[in-house]
Parts: C-alpha cells; sequence; structure tokens
C-alpha cells in the first residue's frame, strides 16, 4: 500500500482546522443569541416564583382558568345572558338569578321568577360552576348545556319554550348575523346553549388569596386564616369541600351526625334531594356540595337558604356534619379563612 503523501496530509489538516474554527463560531454565536433573548440565572428565577407550583398535598387546589375557549361564542353568550327575551314575559334573564354583580346569585333564600313566583330552592352561583360535576343542588344535569333547559322552560322561573325563545331571536338582526358569523348556521336551541355554556365556562375565579398562598405566597394569609384553614382541614370540612372548586364534585347528605330536617321542620319535595331524581331511598337527602369559592359573596347559605351569615353556616355544618359544638373563635377563625377563597373575575377583585 502506497503510504500518503505529505501533501495530501497537509490539505487535510487545512480542512479540518477551518471546520473546526467554524464550529467555534457557530458555538459561540448561538451563546450570544441565547444569552441575548434568555433569562439570566436571577430572571428565570423570579419567573418561577412569580407562580410556583402548588403543594399537591393540599386538599383545595388553585383555580386554572380553562382554555381555548371561543371569544366569539362568550360574547355572544353573555349577550343572551343577560337578555330578558329568554323568559316568557321579557322581564327576566338568566342574570337576574345570577347577577355577576353579587358573586353570581341573587342572595336571597328563594328566586323569584315569572309573575312574582317563588322558587322552591336557593339559586346557586354560576361563577365557577363549570367545574362541577354536575349541574343544579340535586344533580339533575350532566352539562351546563342541559342545565338551561331548566330555568328556561320552568313555570316558576323564565316561563317559557324553546320555540318561542328562538322565534323571538329570530326577530333580531343582531343575532342573526351573529349567528351566521359564529356558527355558519341559522338560529337553533342546541346553539344558544352552546354560546351560553362558553360563556359560563369563561366565570371562573382564579388568583384568590388563597389560591396565591397554595402557590406558596406564605404572606398572602394571616396567622388566624391560616389558623381557619388547620381548624377547616382537622375538623373534617375538607373531606366534602376539596378539590379545584373547594366542592362541587360530590354528594352528600344533609344531616350525616344529627337530624337537620327534623330540627327545621316543614319539610318540601325541594328538601328530598338527590331522591327526586333517581327514587332511591338511598339518594334522601342528598345533595350536591356546593363550592365554597367566593362564598363569603353569597349569602345566605345551603339550599334552602337558611343560614343568613357565615358564622351561621359553619355552626350549622358542624352540628349537622360533623357533630361538634365549636367555640366562637373557631368559629370566626374559619370564616376568616373562607374569605380568603374570594377570586377574581376577568382580572379584576371581586
Amino acid at each position: 500500500m502506497k503510504p500518503p503523501s505529505f501533501d495530501n496530509f497537509r490539505f487535510a489538516t487545512k480542512w479540518l482546522s477551518r471546520w473546526l474554527l467554524a464550529g467555534i463560531v457557530a458555538c459561540v454565536a448561538a451563546s450570544v443569541v441565547l444569552m441575548h433573548f434568555w433569562p439570566s440565572g436571577d430572571a428565570q428565577t423570579a419567573e418561577a416564583s412569580a407562580s410556583p407550583p402548588a403543594d399537591s398535598n393540599e386538599p383545595i387546589q388553585p383555580i386554572e382558568p380553562i382554555q381555548g375557549l371561543d371569544p366569539r361564542k362568550i360574547g355572544l353568550g353573555r349577550r343572551l345572558f343577560q337578555d330578558s327575551r329568554l323568559s316568557h314575559d321579557n322581564q327576566l334573564s338568566c342574570e337576574s338569578c345570577h347577577s355577576l354583580e353579587t358573586g353570581g346569585t341573587d342572595r336571597i333564600a328563594r328566586s323569584i321568577g315569572i309573575n312574582g313566583a317563588s322558587g322552591a330552592i336557593s339559586a346557586p352561583t354560576v361563577l365557577n360552576s363549570a367545574f362541577n360535576f354536575r349541574q343544579f343542588w340535586d344533580g339533575r344535569a350532566a352539562t351546563l348545556e342541559s342545565q338551561i333547559d331548566g330555568p328556561v322552560q320552568s313555570s316558576v322561573e323564565m316561563g317559557s319554550t324553546w320555540a318561542e325563545v328562538i322565534w323571538k331571536l329570530k326577530q333580531s338582526p343582531a343575532y342573526v348575523e351573529a349567528f351566521r358569523q359564529i356558527y355558519a348556521d341559522d338560529i337553533r336551541t342546541d346553539l344558544v346553549k352552546d354560546s351560553i355554556a362558553e360563556f359560563e365556562r369563561s366565570l371562573t375565579t382564579p388568583n384568590s388569596r388563597f389560591d396565591r398562598y397554595l402557590r406558596h405566597n406564605t404572606n398572602a394569609l394571616n396567622n388566624r386564616e391560616r389558623q381557619g384553614y388547620t381548624l377547616f382541614k382537622s375538623f373534617g370540612c375538607a373531606s366534602c369541600h376539596q378539590g379545584m372548586n373547594a366542592g362541587g364534585n360530590m354528594y352528600q347528605k344533609v344531616g350525616v351526625m344529627a337530624p337537620y330536617f327534623t330540627d327545621r321542620g316543614h319539610i318540601t319535595k325541594a328538601d328530598l334531594g338527590r331522591f327526586n331524581v333517581t327514587g332511591d331511598p338511598h339518594d334522601m337527602y342528598m345533595f350536591k356540595v356546593p363550592s365554597l369559592r367566593n362564598v363569603a359573596l353569597t349569602p345566605p347559605y345551603f339550599h334552602d337558604g337558611t343560614a343568613p351569615t357565615l358564622a351561621d353556616a359553619v355552626r350549622m355544618m358542624a352540628k349537622y356534619q360533623l357533630g361538634r359544638r365549636l367555640t366562637d373563635d373557631e368559629v370566626e377563625l374559619i370564616v376568616e379563612f373562607l374569605r380568603t377563597l374570594t377570586g377574581e373575575l376577568n382580572g379584576k377583585p371581586l
């Protein structure tokens, strides 16, 4: 075999040197670019500390807004939510009983429907309702869309029919054009419900002081509020009020440790709860556990509105659900914690 010549060796060395030099230049250039666009160590630390992960060991988790919603549907749904033409007498809208100015409720024990009719139960909040595993106190609706059927067609709420609602909406050129633009279709019942439900899914209330505390901002709560949360957990309140919505994800009997309805008296059909849906005796007095998010804004409390204040609600739950008698200070500590669950809607404090 003929050995390589010196000229060939010098040629190879020359090109190898050029490639090495080019590689070094490329690495330096890449480093400069990354240093320019990538935050420094301090900046990365600051970004991470702005929204640190929540403690997964806690029974309640921070609210995360729902992603991927259609802003056009939200806007249309908001208009429909506020439109009194959804009621037979053109006097009531969804917002009449679920005002965003008052925590997503009407703050009365029995909502007032068409022709002044009194409802059978207290209207639950619409805020964060998308996180509920079922809708209504008795869980008879599986989705936000199916929930809308109830009030529109109830004889004591909006007293209308979908045929009447659709006819009214079609008299509005603005609505006709909006549905064509968004859905490429005429106004239909399922599309009306879809847009209202999309709006309701946007009504999440993140960034409460308690959410910030869960994300390791220990200064978000004062000492008494932290004590209240400790009591909330140690007494067993968190066994039903847990998850992102601090409730809304299970059924529970009202009166586990003491006969609530016997003590209260005047039992109505609405008090039978889930039994009205299933007919199963085991579901007697069973209700969807309500969310405690923004609970300070939504008195009176319970399905029957019998607790006018948060302190009353805490005492009653301690007695009938936990079998405990709390001191006044224990009640106040828990109430102070519950007030920290008030969040923000569209970036503004409630």
